[in-house]
């Protein structure tokens, strides 16, 4: 990929206007509308604020100084290598619905800025789109997984396996009520226009869709922590909004002080029958009060074995701790979302915030154990930093993603069957391995996932066998997903510098997604073909 030598500003809003000219949303016109407004008034902000890029070379990709000089933090993960079977035979990992990666990055494109490799987690990516997968019937088993298997279009004789895990959508008449303590970072970094305002008009959406009987509670930190409004039902609105409408941003950061304060909040007015959360909402570090890490993912993980889970909202950039808000939420059996506009925050709060709030399983992990007569190797795309050891499957004290109601987990594996041309080449004084058993045969691998029910200390699991055949075949609708999902899961191998797509390029990922865009109700496969297009151009 070439390095960009020059890109000004107006060049890249009018990219990403013309772009929204070209390319409608499908699905109900508001939807389109909103989305074409939403990224007319990005790029209006984006031509209005920034100057045009600096050139660099010598480097595998160009980032202007913005980027290079930003406070911003993200874990840097080696990505998933790729394992002989005969060797290491069983993959596993927790589950992630997390998306803040996905949203973080389309931030810097409409920038004009390519997202800093690490900042691209593949299963972050993969889980901002939902999935027309087949949904279970009852909360007693919340999952029905769906197993896709088609060839891979970045190296020719390998597979790509989908899995595909639907959670149960709770009904509205059994949804629980929800016991909510927001913690607001109300520093003096909060105070651009996509930090406070923007978290104060995305909690305002929320509670015009939250039910009366919910409880909402505001504790702010900025220097000193304080409550500013006692939990409250949202059949009171407007002392709410009245409470979150005065906060101002002013101080330092006290983060840990205002963690405690939220927690001891929390459970002085614990609900058996609701679900209790803390959401902390911040655009960055925590650099006054309880800043040691492990003190921190003590004291959150704590709480949440006494049913106070912890999610994080993400707001701004240039101090954003995006490795440190992952571990929180992880620890907190919570999600990290990353709030760039209202048209996110309408997702994460309205659209999704039943899958948000309340969890239908907890600890739900995945693995796969591959068939040594049929697969020579394998790589997982992505969940480098959810990984878990063989013997942590079956150890129920081991804590795993939890799911709420309604969230969909897709993760893909990429294999090389028996006869293809393997990365790794055989040992030297291999032995030929032992003939699978005849109704294993046509197995690529078995699938299981153990998970435990919200309240429950024992697990339960799924199997699943996965043939060793193309299947997306058989199902129009099955081939459409997993052809997105697959879209998605190489675009970010592109953009984060994986040594694993051959000469697979962004224009064979805008054609594939573009051309399995599907319903798309909201316009959110539509938006990501006409990133991918930005991204073309910042190449």
């Amino acid at each position: 990929m070439k390095v960009v030598q020059h890109v000004a500003l107006g060049f890249v809003a009018g990219i990403l206007l013309s772009a929204c000219a070209a390319e409608p949303v499908v699905g109900p016109p508001v939807a389109e509308k909103e989305m074409a407004v939403s990224l007319h008034h990005q790029a209006k902000m984006v031509a209005s604020r920034m100057q045009a890029d600096r050139s660099v070379s010598g480097y595998q990709r160009h980032y202007p100084e913005q980027v290079k000089t930003s406070r911003d933090r993200f874990e840097s993960v080696e990505q998933n290598p790729v394992h002989r079977v005969l060797e290491t035979p069983v993959s596993t990992f927790s589950s992630d619905v997390d998306t803040a990666s996905y949203s973080f990055s389309r931030r810097r494109l409409v920038a004009g800025q390519l997202p800093e490799p690490q900042a691209i987690r593949l299963e972050e990516w993969l889980n901002y789109f939902d999935y027309d997968y087949p949904t279970p019937e009852n909360a007693e088993q919340p999952f029905k997984p769906t197993v896709v298997v088609t060839d891979s279009p970045w190296k020719a004789g390998n597979k790509l396996l989908h899995i595909g895990i639907q959670g149960y959508e709770l009904p509205p008449t059994t949804r629980p009520r929800a016991n909510l303590v927001f913690l607001l970072d109300v520093s003096g970094s909060m105070s651009a226009e996509d930090k406070l305002p923007l978290l104060k008009q995305s909690l305002t959406m929320m509670l015009n869709d939250m039910p009366d009987d919910d409880t909402v509670a505001i504790v702010v930190y900025a220097g000193a922590s304080g409550v500013v409004l006692p939990p409250t039902p949202v059949k009171e609105k407007s002392k709410i909004l009245m409470a979150l409408n005065q906060l101002q941003a002013g101080g330092s950061t006290a983060g840990g002080e205002g963690i405690q304060l939220a927690y001891q909040l929390a459970e002085a007015n614990f609900d058996e029958k609701a679900v209790n959360r803390v959401m902390l909402a911040t655009d960055g570090d925590f650099n006054v009060g309880i800043t040691d890490r492990n003190a921190l993912e003590g004291l959150i993980a704590r709480k949440r074995k006494q049913g106070i889970y912890l999610s994080v909202l993400g707001f701004g950039a240039g101090n954003y701790n995006d490795h440190l808000m992952q571990t929180l939420a992880q620890n907190g059996n919570g999600v990290a979302a990353y709030i760039d506009n209202l048209n996110e925050a309408r997702k994460v709060l309205v659209t999704e915030a039943t899958s948000s709030l309340f969890p239908i399983a907890e600890d739900l992990k995945i693995q796969l154990e591959f068939n040594p007569a049929t697969v020579q190797e394998y790589r997982l795309l992505g969940y480098e930093t959810r990984a878990l050891k063989r013997e942590d499957f079956n150890n129920d004290a081991v804590d795993a993603g939890d799911i709420g109601a309604g969230h969909s987990v897709t993760a893909i594996y990429e294999i090389t069957p028996v006869g293809g041309t393997p990365l790794i080449s055989p040992s030297r004084y291999e032995t030929e391995p032992s003939k699978p058993r005849a109704e294993k045969a046509d197995e690529f691998a078995f699938l299981k996932l153990r998970y435990k029910l919200p309240g429950e200390k024992a697990s339960k699991h799924l199997e699943t066998p996965i043939p060793a055949h193309n299947t997306a075949v058989d199902e129009a609708l099955r081939h459409q997903e997993t052809a997105f999902a697959t879209a998605v899961a190489g675009a970010g191998q592109l953009l984060s510098g994986s040594k694993y797509t051959g000469d697979w390029t962004l224009d064979d990922a805008i054609t594939l997604a573009q051309g399995n865009r599907g319903d798309d109700m909201y316009g959110y496969r539509a938006e990501f073909v006409q990133l991918l297009r930005l991204a073309k151009g910042l190449d």
